[in-house]
């Protein structure tokens, strides 16, 4: 799942950012309101975090211009402010949930996760990707081959259901950076090959057809 986290706190991003990381998520981070709404504007989460008191543009505001440009990200709103004129405010604005500062990390990633379960039903998103014998189950996050469990690292399964969402399509290095991490590295960077490298590993082991191909100066296939 990839997040967008609009929050001017450090404190309380750093405490949200780390959370997500060690939950699988990758986290996409603004600290005002205007960068916040240029990143809300891409439209490339599933689900966007954001307080209501920020520098530049509040975040009602970045909500507002949100669903006016046609972007429909679910958004949690966080926010020191309690009452229920407040929460309504939110959900009116656009918001989809409300969650009161102080807030218990456990229910903002409950949050999280029920928003963009909401959201991938109402888009006919499978829960289940499949590739020959290779089965990812994206909610419970298992993914088994020839019904023998596979264990993956976050940024493993990220990897994984990256290409079991492209099968048979090559993909370049430059688009693995751009869709599995959430920042930039240098495209001749070799963290993608020794990803590569462990998920084939644990993929291709102990089995006598390999799913996981490498094209040399090209990219990288994923086929039964």
């Amino acid at each position: 799942m990839r997040v967008l986290l609009v929050e001017d706190d450090a404190k309380i991003a750093d405490f949200i950012v780390t959370g997500l990381h060690n939950n699988g998520c990758e986290v996409d981070c603004a600290s005002d309101g205007n960068e916040g709404l240029r990143q809300a504007l891409t439209g490339k989460h599933e689900v966007a975090v954001i307080d209501l008191m920020l520098p530049g543009l509040d975040g009602l505001r970045i909500i507002e211009e949100m669903r006016a440009a046609g972007v429909d990200t679910p958004v949690l709103i966080l926010s020191a402010k309690r009452t229920v004129d407040d929460r309504v405010r939110g959900l009116r604005a656009g918001g989809d949930d409300y969650l009161p500062k102080p807030f218990a990390f456990v229910e903002l990633l409950a949050r999280v996760q029920a928003l963009d379960r909401r959201a991938s039903k109402k888009q006919g998103e499978p829960v289940d990707l499949i590739l020959g014998d290779l089965r990812m189950n994206r909610l419970r996050r298992e993914v088994s081959r020839a019904g023998r469990p596979i264990t993956l690292q976050p940024r493993e399964f990220a990897l994984l259901e990256y290409l079991m969402r492209h099968p048979g399509a090559v993909v370049s290095k430059n688009m693995i950076l751009e869709n599995v991490w959430d920042y930039g590295f240098d495209p001749q960077t070799n963290v993608v090959d020794v990803l590569v490298c462990r998920l084939r590993a644990k993929l291709d082991k102990d089995f006598d057809s390999k799913m996981l191909h490498t094209l040399r100066g090209v990219g990288y296939v994923l086929k039964p």
